[in-house]
Protein backbone atom coordinates (compact mmCIF):
# COMPACT_ATOMS: atom_id res chain seq x y z
CA UNK A 1 0.00 0.00 0.00
CA UNK A 2 1.58 3.25 -1.16
CA UNK A 3 1.30 6.17 1.23
CA UNK A 4 0.15 9.63 0.22
CA UNK A 5 1.16 12.98 1.77
CA UNK A 6 -0.78 16.24 1.61
CA UNK A 7 0.49 19.81 1.49
CA UNK A 8 -1.85 20.73 4.35
CA UNK A 9 0.32 18.62 6.70
CA UNK A 10 2.56 21.67 7.13
CA UNK A 11 -0.41 23.81 8.21
CA UNK A 12 -1.41 21.16 10.77
CA UNK A 13 2.20 21.03 12.02
CA UNK A 14 2.35 24.85 12.21
CA UNK A 15 -0.87 25.10 14.26
CA UNK A 16 0.20 22.36 16.65
CA UNK A 17 3.70 23.85 17.01
CA UNK A 18 2.27 27.32 17.74
CA UNK A 19 0.04 25.77 20.41
CA UNK A 20 3.12 24.17 21.99
CA UNK A 21 5.02 27.47 21.73
CA UNK A 22 2.22 29.36 23.51
CA UNK A 23 1.94 26.73 26.27
CA UNK A 24 5.69 26.93 26.94
CA UNK A 25 5.59 30.74 26.92
CA UNK A 26 2.74 30.91 29.47
CA UNK A 27 4.22 28.14 31.66
CA UNK A 28 7.60 29.89 31.94
CA UNK A 29 6.24 33.46 32.34
CA UNK A 30 7.11 33.97 35.99
CA UNK A 31 10.54 32.42 36.56
CA UNK A 32 12.48 34.93 34.39
CA UNK A 33 10.77 37.94 36.08
CA UNK A 34 10.53 36.53 39.61
CA UNK A 35 12.08 39.60 41.28
CA UNK A 36 9.65 41.96 39.51
CA UNK A 37 6.67 39.67 40.24
CA UNK A 38 7.52 39.58 43.94
CA UNK A 39 7.39 43.39 44.07
CA UNK A 40 4.28 43.88 41.89
CA UNK A 41 2.05 41.09 43.25
CA UNK A 42 3.62 40.29 46.61
CA UNK A 43 4.73 36.81 45.51
CA UNK A 44 7.06 34.88 47.80
CA UNK A 45 9.85 32.51 46.69
CA UNK A 46 7.37 29.70 47.44
CA UNK A 47 4.82 31.32 45.07
CA UNK A 48 7.34 31.63 42.23
CA UNK A 49 8.41 27.98 42.52
CA UNK A 50 4.74 26.90 42.75
CA UNK A 51 3.82 28.89 39.61
CA UNK A 52 6.38 26.80 37.70
CA UNK A 53 5.41 23.66 39.68
CA UNK A 54 1.86 23.81 38.22
CA UNK A 55 3.42 22.54 34.97
CA UNK A 56 4.32 19.06 36.29
CA UNK A 57 1.18 19.02 38.49
CA UNK A 58 -0.83 19.53 35.28
CA UNK A 59 0.46 16.14 34.11
CA UNK A 60 -1.70 14.34 36.71
CA UNK A 61 -4.48 13.65 34.11
CA UNK A 62 -1.84 12.74 31.49
CA UNK A 63 -3.31 9.26 30.94
CA UNK A 64 -6.77 10.73 30.24
CA UNK A 65 -5.34 12.87 27.43
CA UNK A 66 -3.48 9.84 26.06
CA UNK A 67 -6.74 7.85 26.03
CA UNK A 68 -8.58 10.78 24.38
CA UNK A 69 -5.94 11.04 21.64
CA UNK A 70 -6.03 7.29 21.04
CA UNK A 71 -9.85 7.06 20.91
CA UNK A 72 -11.05 10.45 19.61
CA UNK A 73 -8.08 11.65 17.55
CA UNK A 74 -6.02 14.81 17.37
CA UNK A 75 -8.76 17.38 16.69
CA UNK A 76 -10.82 16.74 19.84
CA UNK A 77 -7.66 16.56 21.98
CA UNK A 78 -6.16 19.76 20.54
CA UNK A 79 -9.42 21.73 20.90
CA UNK A 80 -9.84 20.65 24.54
CA UNK A 81 -6.19 21.52 25.23
CA UNK A 82 -6.35 24.94 23.56
CA UNK A 83 -9.63 25.82 25.34
CA UNK A 84 -7.97 25.07 28.70
CA UNK A 85 -5.10 27.36 27.69
CA UNK A 86 -7.50 30.20 26.72
CA UNK A 87 -9.30 29.88 30.05
CA UNK A 88 -6.01 29.79 31.97
CA UNK A 89 -4.49 32.78 30.16
CA UNK A 90 -7.78 34.68 30.68
CA UNK A 91 -7.84 33.99 34.43
CA UNK A 92 -4.40 35.60 34.80
CA UNK A 93 -5.76 38.82 33.24
CA UNK A 94 -8.83 39.31 35.48
CA UNK A 95 -8.40 42.87 36.89
CA UNK A 96 -8.95 42.39 40.65
CA UNK A 97 -7.61 44.99 43.10
CA UNK A 98 -7.34 42.51 46.00
CA UNK A 99 -3.82 41.06 45.64
CA UNK A 100 -4.67 37.79 47.43
CA UNK A 101 -7.54 37.06 45.03
CA UNK A 102 -5.35 38.11 42.08
CA UNK A 103 -2.63 35.69 43.18
CA UNK A 104 -5.17 32.84 43.42
CA UNK A 105 -6.44 33.63 39.90
CA UNK A 106 -2.88 33.63 38.53
CA UNK A 107 -2.17 30.30 40.22
CA UNK A 108 -5.43 28.91 38.77
CA UNK A 109 -4.46 30.15 35.31
CA UNK A 110 -1.05 28.48 35.53
CA UNK A 111 -2.68 25.19 36.58
CA UNK A 112 -5.07 25.25 33.59
CA UNK A 113 -2.13 25.96 31.29
CA UNK A 114 -0.27 23.07 32.95
CA UNK A 115 -3.18 20.76 32.06
CA UNK A 116 -2.38 21.48 28.39
CA UNK A 117 1.12 20.06 28.87
CA UNK A 118 0.29 16.36 28.25
CA UNK A 119 -0.97 17.09 24.73
CA UNK A 120 1.66 19.57 23.54
CA UNK A 121 4.52 17.43 24.89
CA UNK A 122 3.17 13.96 23.95
CA UNK A 123 1.38 14.30 20.64
CA UNK A 124 4.32 15.25 18.38
CA UNK A 125 5.27 11.65 17.33
CA UNK A 126 1.56 10.78 16.88
CA UNK A 127 1.06 13.82 14.62
CA UNK A 128 4.20 13.11 12.57
CA UNK A 129 3.25 9.44 12.02
CA UNK A 130 -0.35 10.40 11.10
CA UNK A 131 0.55 13.12 8.59
CA UNK A 132 4.19 12.70 7.44
CA UNK A 133 6.10 10.16 5.36
CA UNK A 134 8.84 8.09 7.07
CA UNK A 135 11.67 10.25 5.64
CA UNK A 136 10.10 13.43 7.17
CA UNK A 137 8.90 11.94 10.45
CA UNK A 138 11.87 12.74 12.74
CA UNK A 139 12.00 16.32 11.43
CA UNK A 140 8.26 16.84 12.01
CA UNK A 141 8.57 15.34 15.52
CA UNK A 142 11.49 17.68 16.27
CA UNK A 143 9.62 20.80 15.13
CA UNK A 144 6.39 19.89 16.95
CA UNK A 145 8.12 18.91 20.23
CA UNK A 146 10.83 21.59 20.35
CA UNK A 147 8.53 24.58 19.69
CA UNK A 148 7.22 24.06 23.24
CA UNK A 149 10.78 24.56 24.51
CA UNK A 150 11.17 27.57 22.21
CA UNK A 151 8.10 29.09 23.88
CA UNK A 152 9.85 28.78 27.24
CA UNK A 153 12.87 30.47 25.63
CA UNK A 154 10.57 33.27 24.48
CA UNK A 155 9.58 33.86 28.12
CA UNK A 156 13.26 34.30 29.03
CA UNK A 157 13.54 36.95 26.31
CA UNK A 158 10.19 38.77 26.55
CA UNK A 159 9.89 38.92 30.36
CA UNK A 160 13.21 40.56 31.28
CA UNK A 161 13.16 42.88 28.22
CA UNK A 162 9.59 44.17 28.75
CA UNK A 163 9.45 44.09 32.57
CA UNK A 164 11.98 46.23 34.51
CA UNK A 165 13.98 44.48 37.23
CA UNK A 166 14.04 45.81 40.81
CA UNK A 167 16.74 43.45 42.12
CA UNK A 168 20.10 44.48 43.52
CA UNK A 169 21.96 43.52 40.36
CA UNK A 170 19.99 45.85 38.07
CA UNK A 171 21.03 49.35 37.11
CA UNK A 172 17.64 50.89 37.92
CA UNK A 173 17.37 53.59 40.61
CA UNK A 174 15.89 52.73 44.02
CA UNK A 175 12.41 51.28 43.55
CA UNK A 176 9.60 53.71 44.41
CA UNK A 177 5.81 53.35 44.50
CA UNK A 178 5.54 54.71 40.94
CA UNK A 179 8.16 52.19 39.79
CA UNK A 180 6.16 49.40 41.44
CA UNK A 181 3.04 50.45 39.52
CA UNK A 182 5.06 50.71 36.32
CA UNK A 183 6.45 47.18 36.81
CA UNK A 184 2.94 45.85 37.50
CA UNK A 185 1.59 47.54 34.35
CA UNK A 186 4.34 45.98 32.23
CA UNK A 187 3.68 42.51 33.66
CA UNK A 188 -0.04 42.92 32.91
CA UNK A 189 0.79 44.00 29.34
CA UNK A 190 2.69 40.70 28.90
CA UNK A 191 -0.26 38.73 30.35
CA UNK A 192 -2.76 40.42 27.99
CA UNK A 193 -0.49 39.82 24.98
CA UNK A 194 -0.16 36.12 25.87
CA UNK A 195 -3.94 35.83 26.29
CA UNK A 196 -4.46 37.38 22.83
CA UNK A 197 -1.94 34.98 21.27
CA UNK A 198 -3.50 31.87 22.85
CA UNK A 199 -7.01 33.00 21.79
CA UNK A 200 -5.85 33.49 18.20
CA UNK A 201 -4.32 29.99 18.04
CA UNK A 202 -7.49 28.45 19.54
CA UNK A 203 -9.62 30.25 16.90
CA UNK A 204 -7.37 28.94 14.10
CA UNK A 205 -7.50 25.36 15.44
CA UNK A 206 -11.30 25.60 15.77
CA UNK A 207 -11.55 26.75 12.14
CA UNK A 208 -9.22 24.07 10.74
CA UNK A 209 -7.46 21.19 12.49
CA UNK A 210 -8.38 17.78 11.01
CA UNK A 211 -7.68 14.62 13.01
CA UNK A 212 -6.06 12.76 10.10
CA UNK A 213 -5.58 12.97 6.32
CA UNK A 214 -8.01 11.19 3.92
CA UNK A 215 -5.31 8.60 3.13
CA UNK A 216 -2.41 7.61 5.44
CA UNK A 217 1.16 8.69 4.51
CA UNK A 218 2.74 5.27 5.16
CA UNK A 219 2.08 1.62 5.98
CA UNK A 220 2.98 2.31 9.64
CA UNK A 221 0.30 5.00 9.88
CA UNK A 222 -2.33 2.65 8.42
CA UNK A 223 -1.44 -0.41 10.51
CA UNK A 224 -3.48 -1.65 13.46
CA UNK A 225 -2.14 -0.60 16.87
CA UNK A 226 -2.41 -2.24 20.29
CA UNK A 227 -5.31 -1.40 22.60
CA UNK A 228 -4.89 1.04 25.48
CA UNK A 229 -4.59 -1.71 28.12
CA UNK A 230 -2.28 -3.96 26.07
CA UNK A 231 -0.07 -0.97 25.31
CA UNK A 232 0.61 -0.35 29.00
CA UNK A 233 1.34 -4.03 29.59
CA UNK A 234 3.79 -4.02 26.66
CA UNK A 235 5.54 -0.84 27.89
CA UNK A 236 5.90 -1.92 31.52
CA UNK A 237 7.23 -5.35 30.57
CA UNK A 238 9.81 -4.00 28.09
CA UNK A 239 13.06 -3.59 30.08
CA UNK A 240 14.87 -1.84 27.22
CA UNK A 241 12.09 0.77 26.96
CA UNK A 242 12.13 1.39 30.73
CA UNK A 243 15.90 1.98 30.69
CA UNK A 244 15.65 4.44 27.77
CA UNK A 245 12.69 6.14 29.52
CA UNK A 246 14.78 6.73 32.66
CA UNK A 247 17.71 7.99 30.54
CA UNK A 248 15.28 10.57 29.09
CA UNK A 249 13.19 11.43 32.16
CA UNK A 250 15.90 12.10 34.76
CA UNK A 251 18.12 14.62 32.89
CA UNK A 252 15.33 16.27 30.86
CA UNK A 253 12.92 16.51 33.82
CA UNK A 254 15.49 18.02 36.17
CA UNK A 255 16.79 20.40 33.48
CA UNK A 256 13.27 21.63 32.58
CA UNK A 257 12.48 22.46 36.21
CA UNK A 258 15.91 24.03 36.71
CA UNK A 259 15.46 26.20 33.58
CA UNK A 260 12.03 27.39 34.74
CA UNK A 261 13.47 28.94 37.93
CA UNK A 262 16.92 29.86 36.57
CA UNK A 263 16.68 33.46 37.81
CA UNK A 264 15.78 32.21 41.30
CA UNK A 265 18.86 29.94 41.26
CA UNK A 266 21.33 32.50 39.85
CA UNK A 267 20.23 35.50 41.96
CA UNK A 268 22.41 34.42 44.97
CA UNK A 269 25.54 34.59 42.75
CA UNK A 270 24.54 38.15 41.70
CA UNK A 271 23.41 37.39 38.16
CA UNK A 272 20.83 39.96 37.02
CA UNK A 273 17.32 39.10 35.86
CA UNK A 274 18.23 40.17 32.30
CA UNK A 275 21.44 38.08 32.21
CA UNK A 276 19.60 35.02 33.59
CA UNK A 277 16.95 35.58 30.90
CA UNK A 278 19.52 35.66 28.08
CA UNK A 279 21.27 32.55 29.44
CA UNK A 280 17.95 30.66 29.50
CA UNK A 281 16.98 31.97 26.07
CA UNK A 282 20.16 30.98 24.24
CA UNK A 283 20.42 27.57 25.94
CA UNK A 284 16.92 26.62 24.71
CA UNK A 285 17.19 28.23 21.25
CA UNK A 286 20.54 26.49 20.68
CA UNK A 287 18.98 23.17 21.69
CA UNK A 288 16.03 23.67 19.33
CA UNK A 289 18.22 24.55 16.32
CA UNK A 290 20.64 21.66 16.93
CA UNK A 291 17.72 19.31 17.71
CA UNK A 292 15.97 19.98 14.39
CA UNK A 293 19.31 19.58 12.53
CA UNK A 294 19.97 16.28 14.37
CA UNK A 295 16.46 15.03 13.55
CA UNK A 296 16.93 15.87 9.86
CA UNK A 297 20.20 13.92 9.96
CA UNK A 298 18.43 11.00 11.71
CA UNK A 299 15.78 10.92 8.95
CA UNK A 300 18.50 9.85 6.51
CA UNK A 301 20.56 7.58 8.82
CA UNK A 302 18.07 5.48 10.83
CA UNK A 303 20.55 3.24 12.66
CA UNK A 304 22.44 6.06 14.42
CA UNK A 305 19.91 7.10 17.09
CA UNK A 306 21.69 5.45 20.05
CA UNK A 307 25.12 6.78 19.01
CA UNK A 308 23.76 10.34 18.62
CA UNK A 309 22.16 10.16 22.09
CA UNK A 310 25.40 8.93 23.71
CA UNK A 311 27.30 11.88 22.18
CA UNK A 312 24.67 14.41 23.33
CA UNK A 313 24.42 13.03 26.89
CA UNK A 314 28.23 12.93 27.22
CA UNK A 315 28.38 16.59 26.21
CA UNK A 316 25.62 17.44 28.72
CA UNK A 317 27.54 15.67 31.51
CA UNK A 318 30.69 17.70 30.81
CA UNK A 319 28.75 21.00 30.57
CA UNK A 320 26.83 20.44 33.83
CA UNK A 321 30.06 19.50 35.64
CA UNK A 322 31.70 22.70 34.38
CA UNK A 323 28.72 24.82 35.54
CA UNK A 324 28.67 23.18 38.99
CA UNK A 325 32.42 23.60 39.56
CA UNK A 326 32.21 27.24 38.40
CA UNK A 327 29.44 28.03 40.91
CA UNK A 328 31.35 26.36 43.79
CA UNK A 329 33.97 29.14 43.76
CA UNK A 330 34.75 28.80 47.48
CA UNK A 331 35.77 25.17 46.92
CA UNK A 332 37.20 25.06 43.40
CA UNK A 333 38.54 28.67 43.17
CA UNK A 334 37.51 28.74 39.49
CA UNK A 335 36.60 32.22 38.16
CA UNK A 336 32.84 32.89 38.16
CA UNK A 337 32.40 35.16 35.14
CA UNK A 338 29.45 35.98 32.90
CA UNK A 339 31.26 34.27 30.02
CA UNK A 340 31.70 30.94 31.88
CA UNK A 341 28.10 30.99 33.13
CA UNK A 342 26.74 31.75 29.67
CA UNK A 343 28.90 29.12 27.95
CA UNK A 344 28.30 26.25 30.40
CA UNK A 345 24.51 26.86 30.65
CA UNK A 346 24.06 27.29 26.90
CA UNK A 347 26.06 24.14 26.11
CA UNK A 348 24.02 22.18 28.68
CA UNK A 349 20.78 23.38 27.06
CA UNK A 350 22.00 22.58 23.55
CA UNK A 351 23.06 19.03 24.43
CA UNK A 352 19.93 18.15 26.43
CA UNK A 353 17.18 19.90 24.44
CA UNK A 354 18.48 18.62 21.10
CA UNK A 355 18.19 15.03 22.40
CA UNK A 356 14.37 15.24 22.79
CA UNK A 357 13.27 14.36 19.21
CA UNK A 358 15.95 11.64 18.96
CA UNK A 359 14.64 10.08 22.18
CA UNK A 360 11.05 10.24 20.88
CA UNK A 361 12.00 8.45 17.65
CA UNK A 362 13.89 5.79 19.63
CA UNK A 363 10.88 5.23 21.92
CA UNK A 364 8.50 4.78 18.99
CA UNK A 365 10.86 2.34 17.23
CA UNK A 366 11.50 0.34 20.42
CA UNK A 367 7.86 -0.44 21.31
CA UNK A 368 6.03 -0.44 17.94
CA UNK A 369 3.05 -1.19 17.52
CA UNK A 370 2.20 0.66 20.77
CA UNK A 371 0.49 3.99 19.76
CA UNK A 372 2.93 6.93 19.73
CA UNK A 373 0.78 9.10 22.02
CA UNK A 374 0.75 6.45 24.76
CA UNK A 375 4.51 5.76 24.50
CA UNK A 376 5.51 9.43 24.71
CA UNK A 377 2.82 10.11 27.32
CA UNK A 378 4.40 7.60 29.70
CA UNK A 379 7.93 9.02 29.30
CA UNK A 380 6.89 12.68 29.59
CA UNK A 381 4.81 11.82 32.67
CA UNK A 382 7.92 10.24 34.17
CA UNK A 383 9.97 13.30 33.18
CA UNK A 384 7.47 15.58 34.93
CA UNK A 385 7.69 13.45 38.09
CA UNK A 386 11.43 14.22 38.26
CA UNK A 387 10.77 17.89 37.46
CA UNK A 388 8.19 17.96 40.25
CA UNK A 389 10.67 16.44 42.74
CA UNK A 390 13.23 19.17 41.93
CA UNK A 391 10.68 22.02 42.16
CA UNK A 392 9.23 20.54 45.38
CA UNK A 393 12.73 20.61 46.88
CA UNK A 394 13.34 24.19 45.64
CA UNK A 395 9.95 25.32 46.96
CA UNK A 396 10.87 24.31 50.53
CA UNK A 397 14.51 25.35 50.15
CA UNK A 398 13.42 28.94 49.37
CA UNK A 399 10.61 29.08 51.97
Amino acid sequence: LAGRVYGRRWLVLLLFSLLGFAQGLVWCSWGPIQNSARLAFGFSGWDIALLVFWGPIGFAPCFFFMWLMDKKGLRVTVLLTSSLMVLGAGLRCVPVSDLEIRKKLIHGGQLLNGLAGPTVMNAAPFLSTTWFSPDERATATAIASLLNYLGAAGAFLVGPLVVPSPNGTSHLPLVSQSNTEHIKDRIEAVLYAEFGMVSLIFSAALAYFPSRPPFPPSVAAASQRLSYRRSFCRLLSNFRFLMIALAYAIPLGVFSGWSGVLDLILTPVHVSQVDAGWIGFWSIVGGCVVGIAMARFADFIRGMLKFILLLLLSGATLASTWFTLTCLTSVTHLPLTTATLYTSCILLGIFLNSSVPIFFELFVETVYPVPEGITCGVVTFLSNVFMGVLLFFLTFYHT
